[in-house]
């Protein structure tokens, strides 16, 4: 048997025999143990065999590893040493992995002073492009026109909506086709929902929602004559805006109508969200700039940007929604501040009067006026600037096609596509998209599974819409110290929560202190009417004649001053009320001793002197 599974290497044609391992005598000082050369069974049976992946030999472990000998539990001490290898080695590779990430992502350079990145056609540029990016610049001649369009998260897929009534989604990277309508009538805006297997369509009269496959899913009859389409991805909403000049939120998770907001500004002509905060900005034909949150009946900022209609806002999200640009028909482009709203930082005029603005993944700007798309880079749109001078230009693309409606990026990649009246034109913008994607946000190569896990993850880390605020920073920060108050009791320090509602009215200055000199009053009663002998009141009368006197005149209105402003005609009630309680006190007092204190002689007292 065991010359059998010796020769068993040597099975095949005999002419052809292979020797894989060549026989070598052993030395005397091997011949203790056996090398792999001796053994025929085991080389023949290396070759087509491995080891499994718990066997194998790992990297070590870095430096600083947590150590868990204290933990008494085998299976659980294992498994904790396990994951900090793992993440210590996860850290590790991202420290590596951060020397590609240059601060200069591919942007064009000029060699001399002569030359100018804005000379640069988009010839030379897909020429100069790989052949992978220059699949990104296309042509698409369509009818139905003017055309919007929207990209996915991944910047994967591609949605397009035409006024007409055309509507298609497919991959724009292998050109398949999703689903395509002719709706009919007309259509003003679309967006993708979580993923590109759903997506929202602002039609003539209602918001439809769609499957991948072109199937009508819902109706949304509550959002009526809608013109913009906004979707708030970590909160699953979708907000829409309308001629009426409603905006309205829609929890596409629950199918429940979450809020609507009267804008009491006639119907926004533009709108964009803040992908920071997930706030709403609305360009209005008043000029005004409104910034909303679902948890606000009214705008957290109003803002008066342009002389006319707004055209068009963008927010820029390589700063955390710091930057804001708008455009007016007015024909001025204007970068604010969000962080102080004191002004403008840079203006400059746009030919062609009001068009479209977007921001890229990595800062740059472009404007749509008139007939060309002009693109400016930071730090010049970002640095304060007093004079109407337009900022070095980066790249500017002409369209002979008339009206430009709207102007997209796509993620992660350097495209950018602009909607007009005869189709959509895909242009090369060189460094405006972000090289580096997180797979754990958006993968723009995702399998069925990992979208199906991703769809799901983001479901269970669903964002409550009542956290949508201006500053998004102030979750998980420290709550301010309480105020601490000595007055009861003689206790030590309580917080002002604990503190009883007389004693945290008393704080705030909102308590009626004509209560207190009513109460002293009836107190003082009640001693003299035990010095005289009178029966004690009992607790029932007590009750019955606490609330006599609550009702009049000076104290409805004394009751109606507990706010913490100073009244000068309410402290000169109190003031008055103080005195007359001093004034009894001392005529008590005097009476007491029996005294006539500041009392003006009557006609009796001659009888009481002649009593005496």
């Amino acid at each position: 048997m065991d010359s059998l599974l010796a020769k068993a290497n040597a099975i095949g044609p005999v002419a052809k025999r292979r020797r894989i391992h060549k026989y070598e005598p052993r030395k005397k000082s091997e011949s203790a143990h056996a090398g792999p050369s001796d053994d025929k069974t085991l080389g023949s049976v290396s070759l087509h065999t491995a080891l499994p992946k718990s066997l194998r030999p790992t990297s070590p472990p870095p430096g600083n590893i947590q150590s868990y000998k204290h933990i008494k539990d085998k299976k659980l001490r294992a498994q904790l040493t396990r994951q900090s290898n793992q993440s210590a080695r996860a850290r590790a590779l991202v420290q590596d992995a951060e020397l590609l990430l240059t601060e200069e992502a591919g942007l064009m350079e000029a060699e001399g002073d002569l030359e100018k990145t804005w000379r640069i056609g988009q010839e030379e540029i897909t020429q100069a492009a790989g052949q992978e990016s220059a699949h990104g610049r296309k042509e698409w001649k369509l009818d139905g026109g003017p055309y919007r369009s929207k990209y996915t998260r991944n910047g994967r897929h591609m949605a397009i909506v035409g006024k007409k009534g055309h509507v298609a989604t497919f991959d724009w990277q292998t050109g398949t086709m999703h689903a395509e309508l002719q709706l009919r009538e007309t259509c003003r805006d679309v967006t993708f929902l979580h993923d590109h297997s759903h997506f929202a369509v602002a039609q003539q009269k209602y918001v439809y929602i769609y499957d991948r496959d072109g199937v009508e899913l819902h109706q949304l009859k509550s959002h009526i004559e809608p013109t913009r389409l906004e979707f708030l991805y970590y909160h699953w909403l979708l907000a829409s805006v309308g001629n009426a000049g409603y905006l309205k939120y829609q929890d596409t998770s629950t199918g429940q109508l979450l809020v609507e907001h009267r804008t009491k500004l006639g119907a926004p002509s533009a709108m964009t969200q803040n992908v920071h905060n997930a706030v709403i900005h609305l360009g209005h034909a008043n000029g005004t700039v409104t910034l909303w949150t679902p948890n606000l009946p009214h705008p957290a900022v109003r803002l008066l940007a342009h002389l006319g209609p707004v055209a068009s806002v963008s927010v820029d999200p390589s700063t955390g929604g710091r930057y804001m640009a708008t455009a007016g028909q007015d024909g001025l482009v204007k970068v604010w501040d969000c962080r102080n709203w004191k002004g403008a930082i840079r203006t400059w005029n746009a030919r062609g009067g009001g068009g479209e603005v977007e921001w890229s993944q990595r800062g740059a700007l472009a404007v749509a006026s008139g007939g060309s798309v002009n693109v400016y880079t930071k730090p010049s749109i970002h640095t304060p600037f007093a004079a109407t001078v337009s900022p070095p230009l980066y790249l500017t693309h002409p369209i002979p096609h008339r009206p430009l409606t709207s102007l997209r990026f796509c993620p992660f990649h350097d495209i950018l596509t602009i909607g007009h009246n005869a189709g959509l034109s895909s242009i090369l913008v060189p460094g405006s998209g972000e090289p580096n994607f997180d797979s754990a946000e958006a993968d723009p190569f995702e399998n069925k599974r990992a979208r199906r896990e991703r769809e799901v993850k983001s479901l269970l880390d669903k964002v409550q819409p009542d956290m949508i605020t201006l500053d998004p920073e102030f979750v998980g920060s420290l709550a301010p110290e309480p105020k601490l108050t000595t007055a009861v009791g003689g206790e030590p320090d309580i917080p002002f929560a604990r503190l009883p509602r007389p004693e945290r009215l008393r704080v705030q200055g909102k308590a009626d202190e004509t209560e207190d000199v009513d109460e002293a009053a009836a107190a003082d009663e009640d001693e003299d009417d035990e010095e005289k002998g009178a029966k004690r009141p009992t607790k029932e009368e007590k009750e019955k004649k606490k609330m006599r006197g609550k009702n009049k005149a000076l104290k409805r209105y004394l009751r109606k001053q507990r706010k913490n402003v100073i009244d000068p005609q309410a402290l000169a009630v109190r003031a008055k009320l103080e005195k007359q309680k001093e004034e009894r006190r001392k005529a008590m007092a005097a009476a007491a001793a029996g005294q006539a204190v500041g009392r003006k002689p009557s006609a009796l007292d001659r009888f009481r002197r002649s009593a005496q």
